[in-house]
């Protein structure tokens, strides 16, 4: 419980009024009339006025010191974030000559009527580079590599795979080049159908060669059914793709290998075979973010004495990615100065500078008078005269950027060849400046915490500073010495309600490893420390219902709206906050829930199925799902089926 605050005084406009009236009464009794309408009254309201005004001026002091003591503690405001996601840029038709997409590339979304079109940009260049097929080459499982490209030339029949295929058979696609973060089309002509597979879920995966391993590629689309049909995949090829040599060719190599099939998962009984086959580059895919880059910004001129500040005309700055850059001239040049969170290690021969990202305030190092009367400078001074500029910042962000998925739409800037933008997934990350009413909660976490993390309740909090846009952070010890940091990211549902899909609920690998980096250096010596998602324990509910036939409709939208909106990680469980860690998921609140979405409507039946969100599998009907310690539910696939006591609508 804080302290109380005292209310140095606490009297308002009309309190002063009637104790002037009353005072007039004691001294001037022959003035009898107060009505508003006499002057006399009106100058006493006048300064009554004046006086709540200073009186509320007043009041505001220990707020002006809470702050003043703030500021002496090194608590600065956090500056907002920029939210970001992967853009793919479609080519209007596969081009002879590398198409070129500088950094800075704008791209929007479409906006609509009264609202603004957020803009994002490109963080650096793209280049979507032209590709061939210039090798075929087989490569079964244990077996020697074989080059089918004459066969392939000569119009027959190419064996993927083994005659009785096996998991690791693989068919190698090499391309002149390798073709990082293109966008490729490989198309394919089979004369062979009904070889056993599933065309839906083939036992396949496709994977570019990055110098040291096979990186999976993401499917955009398959219409070969698993190499049974004629056909296009397309394929992204991830940023690690790298030319080499394989089989005594060097070339960018792609392939399409087998995979163990999951349990139920139909597999080869034969070999596909490939009688045409061409690659083609249709696209590339660039990471863009909600900021603008700003360039050569002057900041003034030094008078030669430390503590010297300047301010930028534009703030905030984000630091959430690479942080400004401040030069100094020089007889030699532009010097470039580096940007710390303070000055205690500083010596007086480092050029070093701090920034207030909230405000854009950049300030160079202080002279400290020692007990022994010495002074201690604690960094370099630019010397009297020198122009001080920034050369690169960032500015923008907050959660405006959290845009869904296929939102950004338009291309702003004018780029040749390029027909549409689009996003896969959400534009994620972006979080709003901190308010002063935060930094004052936050203060006595900082003074507790003294930049170690010893308790879990450390672990999570030092967690969310480092990385401001995850939604959720829970730390458990797993044993003596070590503990496990479970990080639950942001995320925009596509069509705005609450069916997130389960590849959005894993954080990225750049918010693990800022989370990590700084938790590790703030770690107890001796402590292991595990970042990572938590696992989600996938769960279905199937129920059925009987309503009028005019409100089938209704009656499911309502109970799917709230089996998602309840059974939900980030929004979900009883108070809304998202699904308790561990909490298990019962029968009883189930019916419960699905009764009072519905309103009048009959809960004839409810089943319960726990579910794997990675392979789809399900298992048999429960009252209870249990939920480990370190784990999330998280709805998948639900069925509602209503019916008005014949017919099911």
């Amino acid at each position: 419980m804080a302290l109380p605050s005292p209310n140095l005084d606490d009297r308002r406009f009309q309190q002063l009024v009637d104790e002037a009236k009353r005072y007039v009464q004691q001294r001037a009794p022959e003035w009898t009339d107060h009505n508003v309408s006499d002057p006399g009254v009106t100058l006493i309201e006048t300064f009554a006025y004046l006086v709540d005004q200073l009186l509320y001026r007043l009041n505001r002091v220990p707020d002006k010191n809470y702050t003043a003591f703030l500021d002496l503690l090194g608590i600065q405001l956090f500056p907002p974030t920029a939210a970001g996601a992967e853009v793919d840029f479609w080519l209007s038709a596969p081009q002879p000559d590398t198409v070129t997409l500088p950094p800075g590339t704008e791209v929007s979304t479409a906006g609509g009527e009264g609202d603004d079109a957020v803009v994002f940009a490109t963080v650096d260049e793209l280049r979507v580079i032209p590709s061939e097929l210039v090798r075929l080459v087989a490569a079964p499982r244990g077996g020697e590599q074989t080059d089918r490209t004459r066969t392939l030339a000569e119009g027959g029949d190419v064996p993927a795979f083994q005659a009785a295929p096996e998991p690791g058979d693989a068919l190698l696609f090499g391309l002149p080049t390798a073709v990082p973060r293109c966008i490729v089309a490989v198309n394919l002509d089979s004369r062979v159908e009904g070889i056993g597979v599933d065309p839906r879920q083939p036992p396949l995966v496709w994977e570019a060669w990055d110098g040291a391993r096979w990186q999976e590629c993401e499917t955009g689309s398959d219409t070969t059914g698993g190499l049974n049909r004629p056909g296009e995949v397309v394929l992204y090829v991830p940023a690690g793709h790298t030319a080499s040599v394989i089989g005594g060719t060097r070339a960018g190599w792609l392939r399409c290998r087998v995979t163990e099939p999951e349990p139920g998962q139909p597999f080869y009984s034969e070999s596909p075979t490939v009688r045409e086959a061409e690659v083609i580059t249709v696209g590339g895919t660039m990471s863009v973010e909600h900021a603008e880059t700003v360039l050569d910004v002057p900041l003034g001129e030094s008078e030669g004495v430390a503590g010297q500040s300047f301010r930028l005309a534009r703030p905030p700055v984000l630091l959430d990615g690479e942080p400004p850059v401040v030069e100094v001239s020089s007889a030699d040049g532009w010097e470039r100065w580096e940007v710390v969170e303070h000055f205690g290690r500083s010596g007086p021969a480092d050029r070093h500078v701090r920034v207030d990202a909230t405000t854009g305030e950049f300030t160079f190092p202080p002279v400290l008078r020692e007990p022994d009367g010495t002074l201690r400078q604690c960094g370099a001074v630019p010397p009297k005269g020198a122009q001080i500029r920034v050369a690169r910042y960032r500015t923008g962000g907050g959660p405006a950027g959290n845009v869904a998925r296929g939102a950004i739409s338009v291309l702003r800037s004018s780029v040749p060849y390029v027909a549409r933008v689009v996003n896969r997934e959400a534009a994620l990350g972006g979080v709003a400046g901190e308010t002063l009413d935060n930094a004052k909660l936050r203060a006595p976490q900082a003074l507790r915490l003294q930049e170690r993390a010893v308790t879990a309740e450390d672990h999570e909090i030092i967690a969310r500073e480092a990385a401001p846009s995850v939604r959720r952070v829970r730390c458990l010890p797993v044993e003596a010495g070590a503990v496990r940091v479970l990080v639950v990211p942001d995320a925009v549902a596509d069509e705005g309600d609450d069916r997130l899909r389960f590849e959005q609920l894993i954080p990225s690998d750049q918010v693990l490893t800022a989370i990590t980096a700084r938790l590790d250096e703030r770690r107890l010596i001796g402590t292991r420390l595990v970042v990572e998602p938590p696992v989600y324990q996938g769960v279905t509910v199937v129920a059925r219902f009987t309503a009028p036939g005019a409100d089938a409709d209704r009656v499911r939208e309502s109970a799917l709206a709230a089996l998602f909106r309840y059974l939900n990680p980030l929004t979900g469980g009883p108070d809304g906050t998202g699904w308790p860690f561990g909490r298990p998921v019962q029968y009883g609140e189930i019916f419960g829930l699905l009764q009072r979405a519905t309103g009048n409507a009959l809960v004839e039946d409810v089943r319960l199925f726990a579910a794997d969100p990675i392979t789809g599998r399900r298992g048999t009907p429960t009252e209870r799902i249990d939920v480990g310690e370190g784990a999330l539910v998280f709805s998948y696939q639900h069925q509602v089926v209503v019916s008005d006591g014949g017919e099911v609508r």
